[in-house]
């Protein structure tokens, strides 16, 4: 196995275990639901229905890029794939920087349009594989593969940082995403891998054309500890393992920006429960995302545990719209949260 196929191995492996999460907070604790003893709806009338560029989906739940770059990631592709059909989520699949690579690797991404033929399914590249120019056949290529709906640029300078092979040039990378948003005809999604994105950051992608920002704060996988605890790092550096912006943080600081401009929002980083997703509508996202909860299902049960996972979640969340007095999540907004240490 080459390097980079490895390394993509690795980094599955790692973060389904505890020991790569996050010691901060993503921030959710801080707040409690405002409850309404008189919600006036009726349960069986509440839907978690939610709209993501102009596109109905039956949960406010992306299934975030984790996954790609080695021969086994095929079949955790396939049942993510056959999952998010199934349900009528949104998906993402991981980096396909080895697939430009290797062009054998091209059938562990091309899987999931076989098994999700209606599903809506992003391409994905790493900001940092855009600096040096990136050919209009390598998004075409990247798109097509997968008959993508959207593109997705992932932001990962700590991970790259810490791992011992990786990047170290940032400069040219917006640079690098106005060209993939001039250059291509769907949608382009920018997102971070677990430091968050600030105020400032959100400003200038916005600034470049990109349609949706998915914060990925912290709070969830800490990727510094990803690399750090790779067995091929031997000289890990452990004082960048909780570095980052924790998501609610994120949320408050960008949500401030849809006064002003015409964006959406995906909140993700520490999402693990219905609780946080409600929590995240609450704060101005428009959507959430979540990898970790899935990819650990998958791992450990297969399709029916991430199903019964999924089936909890969607009724959890039915069930604190209802708490709250709403019966769609459109209706949610701050209104709905008390802060802890108000």
């Amino acid at each position: 196995m080459t390097d980079i196929r490895q390394r993509k191995k690795d980094h599955v492996e790692l973060t389904v275990t505890e020991g790569t999460q996050y010691s901060q907070s993503s921030g959710f604790d801080n707040f409690y639901f405002n409850h309404n003893a008189l919600p006036e709806v009726n349960l069986k009338d509440v839907s978690t229905e939610a709209y993501l560029l102009n596109r109905k989906f039956s949960f406010p739940l992306f299934i975030s890029s984790m996954t790609g770059g080695y021969a086994d990631a095929g079949p955790v592709n396939a049942i993510i794939a056959e999952f998010c059909e199934l349900n009528n989520l949104p998906f993402g699949v991981g980096s396909q920087r080895a697939m430009l690579e290797n062009k054998a690797l091209i059938k562990t991404f091309s899987i999931v349009r076989e098994k999700a033929p209606n599903a809506f399914i992003c391409a994905n590249i790493g900001g940092v594989q855009l600096v040096d120019g990136f050919s209009k056949e390598n998004i075409k290529l990247l798109c097509s593969s997968i008959e993508a709906d959207a593109i997705i640029v992932h932001l990962n300078p700590l991970q790259e940082l810490m791992q011992p092979e990786g990047d170290r040039n940032f400069k040219g990378v917006i640079e690098g995403i106005e060209r993939i948003v001039n250059n291509t005809e769907i949608p382009v999604i920018v997102k971070e891998t677990g430091a968050g994105i600030s105020k400032y950051v959100a400003k200038r992608l916005l600034n470049a054309g990109v349609e949706v920002l998915d914060i990925a704060g912290a709070g969830g996988t800490s990727w510094a500890k990803v690399e750090n605890y790779r067995s091929s790092n031997i000289n890990p550096n452990h004082s960048f393992d909780n570095w980052g912006i924790p998501t609610v943080e994120c949320l408050k600081q960008i949500s401030t920006l849809q006064w002003e401009r015409s964006f959406e929002l995906i909140a993700s980083g520490g999402i693990r429960s219905a609780h946080d997703i409600a929590k995240s509508l609450c704060l101005g996202a428009t959507f959430t995302a979540s990898a970790q909860p899935i990819i650990k299902m998958i791992s450990d049960q297969g399709i029916n545990g991430v199903q019964q996972l999924f089936d909890q979640w969607k009724q959890e969340l039915r069930i604190i719209l209802t708490l709250l007095g709403c019966s769609s999540i459109s209706e949610l907004n701050s209104s709905h949260l008390l802060n802890k240490s108000a």
